[in-house]
């Protein structure tokens, strides 16, 4: 049994740890969760064969299409992001650099 003075890892739970533990603290929560996604997609993918669909395009009539048309709007929101970020981040000393040209709000 640690010490009080030890100081414990956020895996370890129970009356000895002085921090408070969340949800996802907890690795096998994690795993959950991301079963339960893995689980979603594969039913969702599975429904493709059953529901029919009022397609518009020839291209939506493709087994997974909206699937894959997800992910690919995803990663490229990604991508857009972080491009964008280059040029709207600004310095870490922002603000308080602003602090020395009276914009406080010390006013």
């Amino acid at each position: 049994m640690p010490d009080a003075g030890d100081q414990l890892t956020t895996y370890e739970y129970g009356p000895m740890t002085n921090e408070k533990s969340h949800v996802f603290d907890n690795p096998r929560n994690v795993k959950r969760v991301l079963h339960i996604l893995y689980a979603a997609c594969a039913v969702t993918l599975l429904l493709d064969f059953v529901i029919h669909r009022h397609v518009m395009h020839r291209w939506e009539h493709l087994w997974g299409f909206y699937a894959v048309y997800g992910f690919v709007a995803c990663v490229l929101l990604v991508l857009i992001a972080k491009e964008m970020r280059k040029v709207l981040m600004r310095s870490e000393d922002y603000y308080t650099a602003e602090e020395g040209r009276g914009l406080s709000g010390d006013d």
